[in-house]
């Protein structure tokens, strides 16, 4: 196994640490019997956390680990492989 360390993981993991932090405080709001509007709200937060999180390391693998592994491209794969990373924005 190698490897996959990218300048952006500290980052991720930062923001995926700080939804952990989230996601504690509301299972602590529904322990205490807090209103359901806000807990909703709290598990939107943390679900857009997690969410940003994995684009940033999905868009972060196809820069690094999925153009490495391509090489260089001609003009018409290139043009392809930036389609392929904007849809990917979507998921």
């Amino acid at each position: 196994m190698t490897d996959h360390i990218h300048e952006s993981h500290p980052e991720i993991a930062k923001r995926l640490k700080r939804a952990e932090g989230h996601l504690r405080s509301v299972i602590a709001m529904m322990e205490e019997h807090r209103a359901c509007v806000d807990i909703a709200q709290q598990l939107h937060a943390v679900e857009k956390a997690i969410s940003t999180a994995k684009r940033a390391l999905i868009q972060d693998h196809i820069d690094h680990c999925l153009e490495d592994a391509v090489g260089k491209e001609g003009r018409a794969q290139r043009a392809s492989m930036d389609e392929f990373k904007t849809i990917t924005k979507y998921l």
